[in-house]
């Protein structure tokens, strides 16, 4: 019997085995899938559906009397006409620090990606570190910092910046400020990513060909970096405009940005409806600047 098993078929092959059964083999992403999905399911899904229907509840009622679902859309067009200049000062706000973050992070992140050397791995704890410190802690240093009677005013009142009676805490500086700080890692970390990554050989080639340093720049390094440098705005743009902890420690009601409305609305004032709706105008506004962002980046323009 044992003999007769490997008889070559008629073909002169031998039988081949059977095939494997991959059935479970193609659930098992799928089922890796199924914690995170259910996190989200609860914990984002769940509640972004509450707050959508918090958004459309009759604006005339409260906490006591309870709110009744009406569909009031007009929920939406009121908030936006009264609180549209807090949603314009925190895009300009986040905008400005944007730039100063750039200005600052760009060669922050190359210096250590291409010339810290042994060096790197101090410096990239040193751009994280503060991040172990409560956000609010930080927040508070920079008030301290920004003070009337601190050292940098002083300073700037020394060398004729700042006027006898000038200041830096509450005004659109600290906010500002106080907005590049405390998002600065979160810009820095991804483009260090992208630069660390760069070939020296196309930039000794761009050399090679006569480019000077600035184009070599241009040609070379800002479009290998721009994945890291796109990520790394978003990371900070998105955050930054709908912070309210800075403008509410730095700034005054003046500065206040749309954040410090939403949470007023929630915590002070106790209205759900405005909030809520406040709280999707601000999602939808920002979904818009990153899509058209998006559009643009994936253009040659950018590059």
């Amino acid at each position: 019997m044992t003999a007769l098993a490997h008889v070559p078929t008629g073909s002169g092959q031998s039988a081949a085995p059977p095939a494997p059964r991959r059935g479970r083999h193609r659930l098992l992403p799928y089922l890796l899938l199924l914690p995170g999905a259910a996190w989200l399911l609860l914990f984002f899904a769940v509640p972004l559906l509450q707050l959508a229907a918090a958004s459309l509840y009759d604006p005339s009622g409260s906490l006591s009397t309870g709110y009744a679902m009406t569909w009031a859309i007009d929920n939406y067009p009121t908030a936006l006409e009264a609180y549209w200049p807090h949603f314009l000062r925190s895009f300009v706000y986040s905008a400005i620090a944007l730039v100063l973050a750039l200005l600052m992070g760009y060669p922050l992140a190359y210096a250590i990606a291409q010339k810290a050397g042994r060096w790197k791995n101090l410096l990239l704890v040193c751009v994280v570190a503060p991040m172990f410190t409560s956000f609010l802690v930080r927040t508070l240093a920079w008030k301290t910092i920004l003070s009337d009677n601190g050292w940098l005013v002083g300073l700037l009142r020394d060398v004729h910046l700042l006027g006898p009676d000038g200041r830096l805490l509450a005004t659109p500086v600290a906010v500002v400020l106080g907005l590049t700080y405390n998002f600065l890692p979160f810009l820095v970390l991804p483009l260090y990513a992208s630069l660390e990554r760069l070939d020296h050989r196309l930039l000794e080639a761009a050399s090679d060909l006569y480019a000077s340093p600035l184009r070599a720049f241009q040609k070379v390094t800002l479009p290998l970096s721009m994945p890291g440098l796109i990520a790394g705005t978003l990371l900070f743009f998105i955050p930054a405009t709908g912070d309210y902890i800075n403008a509410e420690l730095l700034g005054t009601p003046n500065e206040y940005m749309i954040g410090n409305v939403i949470d007023s609305a929630f915590l002070v004032r106790l209205d759900y409806p405005q909030g809520a709706a406040l709280s999707f105008l601000l999602m939808a506004a920002i979904l818009l600047v990153v899509f058209v962002y998006l559009l643009k980046a994936g253009t040659e323009e950018v590059l």
